[in-house]
């Protein structure tokens, strides 16, 4: 059955069989897995997690290609191996599937690439590892390969281990987006970096404080807070972090930190 991409949906279809194995590998599936996919398409991905998976979960917001993986695996949704979930999968709660443990493989719609991190990162249900086919510049800053360190970067970070796995060409979608995809891992997914909801708040909302201005240091970012910059300068020479570092310089470990100082503070 032909069916034409939607560039409303971000669909660009991997056509390659070896970055498609990659993720499968990369996802390390077990028989009794339970594997969520977003946006699967025409299926490609599907068929191989299928193979490896006691259980997909795929979630197909374009109602068009949900007609399409039904015909094409009518015998697996019959036997409860594939469950074709139509809608958002910003909508998906993995909860009301009773879902304790699941890993979320896919090859995800790029428009919402953020979205989709933040939605399954900092739920209470959390993925025990994710694998995802993003843009390669989006990899590249979600794993801070230049060193830098983004709101991004320290949102993944927060939860999880990020890891570039490999460079797709742009050649092997259909269509042909206009930039190179990498494939992208995060494992040891958690919330230990947290004791409980507030010092999460806390810990968002003074990096994105930290980034507001990107031309400023860090310290001349945060001078709005509450505490006053004489504070700000003595958690700074406490935390060992030097008056003049911009927010990408500094690393998750001391952004815990400082929002940790910085709450106390307040």
């Amino acid at each position: 059955m032909f069916h034409k991409a939607k560039k409303s949906l971000g669909q660009n279809f991997l056509k390659s069989i070896s970055a498609l194995n990659k993720m499968c590998e990369t996802g390390d599936i077990k028989k009794d897995d339970t594997i969520i996919e977003i946006g699967p398409g025409k299926g490609a991905l599907t068929e191989k997690l299928l193979e490896k998976a006691g259980l997909v979960i795929a979630i197909e917001k374009d109602e068009d290609l949900v007609e399409i993986l039904k015909e094409k695996f009518e015998e697996q949704i019959k036997n409860n191996k594939l469950k074709l979930v139509s809608g958002d999968c910003l909508l998906f709660e993995p909860k009301d599937y009773n879902l304790k443990s699941f890993k979320i493989i896919a090859n995800i719609p790029y428009n919402i690439t953020g979205a989709i991190l933040k939605k399954f990162l900092s739920s209470d249900t959390q993925p025990e590892r994710m694998v995802l086919l993003v843009q390669k510049e989006v990899a590249e800053r979600i794993v801070a390969r230049d060193k830098k360190e983004s709101i991004l970067s320290l949102s993944v970070k927060a939860y999880g281990e990020p890891k570039y796995t490999m460079k797709v060409q742009k050649r092997f979608f259909s269509p042909e987006p206009k930039v190179d995809s990498a494939i992208i891992s995060i494992i040891n997914i958690s919330k230990n970096n947290f004791k409980n909801k507030i010092e999460e708040n806390n810990f968002f909302n003074i990096i994105k404080l930290g980034f507001s201005h990107k031309r400023k240091v860090l310290r001349k970012n945060l001078e709005n807070l509450e505490v006053g910059l004489p504070k700000i300068d003595e958690i700074f020479e406490k935390l060992e972090i030097d008056s003049k570092s911009r927010s990408e310089d500094i690393k998750l470990s001391k952004w815990i930190l400082l929002s940790s100082f910085l709450s106390k503070k307040t």
